[in-house]
């Protein structure tokens, strides 16, 4: 199995050291950086298979550097913040990050976190882990067509008036589960659990935002809020 290759960025020299040798221990590629432009330097050179950004880092912060990533490739990103209330968790939601980890974490709990969104990407889990089942992602059954928004469910390509829309694994993801059920709700729960493979209760502001910026690709009006309840698809 070809090894996993993690970009670390964080500028605190004691938790990068820690963080670099827990994942080194559970077979991962650690290339571990203290800030952000080399962060994106090394991104660059390497390409790695999934990179964790402190949100606090010098030199090019951590939701820049996310920005910066997204604007060239679709590797998954997950940030790290000291502050699960901080809106900085949001912005690095906003900026194009997939998920986010809250310091102190355990190191347990992050090899968890990377091997499920490395599952979502289709990726091997991470040393130990197992490829994504293609078989089981929602909606396989060819185009789907809902008003002007066409969703290749096979091909993973979306149009919207016949032009195509680039998302991230992740946003095409959530967009699968909603295809795959047009007009019932979601709760945020669910797509937790079914999109971002949590089984346990996550954070729904990561629902929120990756809605947010899926209308924003393919249309405000296409997925509408149920208070309450989550989401639904317009048929």
């Amino acid at each position: 199995m070809a090894e996993t290759h993690v970009l670390f960025v964080e500028d605190d020299d004691v938790i990068r050291e820690a963080t670099q040798l827990a994942l080194e221990r559970d077979g991962f590629v650690v290339t571990a950086v203290p800030d952000g432009l080399a962060g994106l330097e090394q991104f660059r050179a390497n390409r790695p298979d999934i990179a964790l950004l402190d949100v606090m880092v010098p030199g090019l912060d951590g939701v820049s550097l996310c920005r910066r990533i997204r604007d060239e490739s679709t590797v998954p990103v997950i940030m790290l913040s000291a502050r699960a209330d901080s809106i900085d968790v949001v912005l690095g939601l906003e900026a194009g990050a997939d998920d986010y980890v809250t310091k102190p974490f355990d190191g347990a709990v992050l090899v968890a976190r990377i091997r499920a969104v490395l599952r979502r990407f289709g990726h091997a889990s991470g040393p130990g882990g197992t490829p994504t089942d293609q078989a089981n992602d929602p909606a396989d059954c060819g185009v789907l067509r809902f008003g002007d928004l066409e969703v290749d469910t096979e091909g993973m390509e979306v149009r919207k008036a016949g032009n195509p829309v680039a998302l991230t694994p992740t946003e095409m993801r959530l967009l699968l589960e909603f295809s795959a059920a047009p007009g019932t709700v979601l709760s945020r729960d669910r797509l937790l659990e079914r999109v971002w493979d949590y089984g346990w209760g996550g954070d729904t502001r990561v629902v929120d935002v990756h809605v947010q910026r899926l209308r924003g690709k393919i249309g405000t009006d296409r997925i509408e809020t149920v208070r309450g309840f989550g989401y639904k698809l317009r048929p």
